[in-house]
């Protein structure tokens, strides 16, 4: 073959180096894994057939041993970052490998070297050994410890590179949620367990609705503790979980987000519809991967349960942060040896005599897998493996990502996100990071006075219906409050005014679409928890129904933002006939199912306010979290205002001098 290169024109040269290498892979994955180029020849102007067939050789040599390094079963098949199939051709795309980055070439060169090492010999044998002997040895997920000490940390693709060290990305084209749950489908395994990650910054608007429905699984349980819950479907179980990440949002301490648990589960039954009225809702978990709250009891969940653990969700809501700090990393199930001996001894002798035959055969390259398949092939268990790529942009998992635990116990896999938001689309691109609320936000109280408005970063503006009514306002979001006159708001958002001389974030075409997302009512009673010493045991101690005032108070939701805390205090409308009494009849006043007040409708009135976003989009509502009341903006105490009290030490002293001196004079 090689003395026949010399032969070659130079045209047939050009031709040859465009022939594809390799089949295309799967069509799940977003990168395909196509043909690859042939590395630069350095032709000069004066050549001659024998140079450019050694060099022609020469790279063809590279090549083949490039390829050898790709096809290396659990060797680079795949991003570990991103899940895109490992690629050298679509430069923009995800999974692209550039052979001129230190740590790709590195890590060729290692594998190719490390061919014939006696790790790799092992790591052989095992993969030729009989499946039956393996699985009565107890062996059959087993892989050499010196293979897992040894192995070389896959690099990272281009574009997770990217993302890490300069925050540069082009987002994927988000899945649908018919396309995971196929996936979801090709588990390998019998009991699945789905864990819907939703985020705390906008919750509940991160929440996937009829999940349970779409992906078909068991239902959540209910009140009834004698129904049965758990559903085989094709031979497989499929349970699932809420897990509510970045809970540091919510709350500075554990102990408060805890608190916090039945005020977090009513509004998720809320968001869940009337068929969660009678669902118990005992699988929510409230946990923060950045402070590690519960994070622990996660993680030995997963280890318990094993199998197939799926992370669903929709963009940026955490799952992969989450998936780092909640996989079991480093810990395997324990080995009885003496079963391994015991197991040996009874192993049949024509599967040793098998095994013994086939030591002298080459070693087989298993294809990647079926091309119809959606699911991706799993990693090689690693005590301590490459996690997922963690980055703000939208869509950074390009593909499933399958990492084995526990000596083949189990897998946890991270989906892609689900499409959420595209209010970053309306944010020019430098700042959209912006958008993202990173750490718990301590804001400042604003008064809503008739006749003003809150505008939040230029993108939301809240204004206030009422003609003689102030509305207290706190936003917890990472973008900066203003508040003004409503005609100047109005300005500032339309682009017709600058904001004190800054730009605004908001893209030229997006305020041209500023539209009504609707009008929202103050309606839940927070006279309780707003009234301060007036209801407290240690203050007055009166009960809210006995006060001339009620504080009604709702959170106002920005998607995958934040959210803007509204309150405000409405005197109670009495009629003649029932000044007289203060019982709960007459206040209009009656208790739900738990114990809740609420008002009637002809008792209070109460105060509206009208959102305005991009397209009148992005906006919700929900019951109050309280969150000032929690922990607000840190305030200075008041010995550090006033001057430094006159020591008391001496003072008789010193008073008695004074009163001899005034009587000498």
């Amino acid at each position: 073959m090689r003395g026949s290169l010399s032969k070659l024109s130079k045209t047939s040269v050009t031709y040859a180096l465009k022939i594809p290498l390799r089949s295309r892979p799967p069509r799940h994955f977003v990168s395909l894994f196509s043909a690859r180029a042939l590395p630069a020849l350095s032709i000069s102007r004066r050549w001659n057939s024998t140079d450019l067939a050694s060099e022609l050789n020469a790279a063809l040599d590279e090549q083949a041993s490039i390829d050898r390094s790709f096809a290396h079963p659990g060797a680079l098949s795949a991003c570990p970052g991103c899940g895109a199939l490992a690629q050298t051709i679509e430069q923009g795309e995800p999974g692209y490998y550039s052979l001129k980055r230190k740590t790709v070439s590195s890590f060729v060169k290692q594998d190719i070297a490390d061919e014939g090492s006696e790790e790799a010999v092992a790591a052989s044998a095992i993969d030729r050994a009989d499946p039956i002997l393996l699985e009565s040895l107890g062996l059959n997920n087993f892989r050499a410890a010196a293979t897992n000490e040894g192995a070389a940390k896959l690099p990272l693709c281009d574009r997770c590179h990217q993302l890490i060290h300069h925050h540069v990305g082009v987002p994927i084209q988000h899945p649908s949620i018919e396309s995971i749950a196929d996936t979801i489908d090709e588990s390998p395994y019998k009991y699945n367990h789905i864990y819907h990650v939703i985020d705390a910054a906008d919750f509940p608007m991160s929440l996937v609705k009829n999940l349970d429905t779409f992906l078909d699984t068991s239902g959540l349980r209910s009140k009834n503790r004698r129904a049965k819950h758990a559903r085989y479907r094709h031979n497989k179980v499929t349970e699932l979980s809420f897990i509510i990440t970045r809970s540091d949002l919510i709350a500075p301490k554990k102990e408060q987000v805890d608190g916090l648990m039945p005020y977090i589960v009513e509004v998720l039954r809320d968001a869940l519809g009337s068929a969660a009225k009678e669902v118990r809702l005992g699988n929510v978990r409230c946990v923060s991967a950045k402070r590690g709250w519960w994070t622990k009891e996660v993680k030995a969940d997963i280890w318990k349960r094993g199998g197939g653990g799926w992370m669903v969700g929709k963009v940026n809501v955490g799952k992969s942060n989450l998936f780092e700090v909640v996989f079991p990393k480093g810990k395997a199930e324990d080995i009885n040896f003496d079963s391994v001996r015991r197991n040996a001894r009874r192993a049949n002798n024509t599967s040793m005599e098998r095994l013994s035959l086939e030591q002298d055969e080459p070693p087989t390259v298993p294809s990647i897998q079926d091309e119809n398949s959606l699911l991706p092939p799993a990693r090689l268990e690693t005590p301590f493996p490459v996690m997922p790529t963690i980055s703000s942009l939208p869509g950074t998992t390009a593909s499933p990502i399958r990492i084995p635990f526990g000596n083949g116990k189990g897998e946890l896999i991270d989906l892609p996100g689900l499409a959420r938001s595209d209010l970053d689309q309306y944010v020019d691109p430098e700042t959209r990071d912006t958008l993202v609320m990173k750490a718990r936000q301590a804001p400042e109280q604003y008064v809503i006075k008739p006749g003003q408005s809150l505008l939040i970063g230029g993108l939301v503006r809240v204004t206030s219906m009422e003609d003689d009514l102030v509305i207290l306002a706190y936003p917890f979001t990472p973008l900066k409050p203003h508040l003004s006159t409503t005609e100047k708001a109005i300005e500032i958002q339309t682009g017709a005014r600058e904001l004190g001389g800054t730009k605004s974030i908001v893209t030229p075409e997006a305020q041209c679409k500023m539209a009504s997302a609707g009008v929202f009512e103050l309606k839940w009673d927070v006279t309780r928890q707003r009234a301060g010493p007036l209801t407290t045991s240690a203050g007055a101690g009166l009960k809210p129904r006995d006060l001339p005032f009620t504080i009604l108070s709702a959170d106002i939701l920005i998607e995958s933002v934040g959210w803007v805390e509204l309150v405000a205090q409405v005197r109670k409308r009495r009629s003649p006939s029932s000044a007289s009494s203060r019982g709960d009849k007459e206040m209009g006043r009656n208790s739900n199912s738990n114990g809740e007040e609420v008002l009637q409708n002809n008792a209070v009135h109460y105060p509206k306010v009208e959102v305005f976003s991009p397209e009148g989009r992005f906006i919700g509502i929900r019951r109050p979290m309280n969150a000032w009341v929690l922990g607000g903006q840190q305030k200075r105490s008041s010995k550090e205002k006033g001057r430094p009290r006159k020591s008391m030490r001496n003072s008789g002293t010193r008073r008695k001098q004074g009163v001899s001196g005034v009587k000498e004079a």
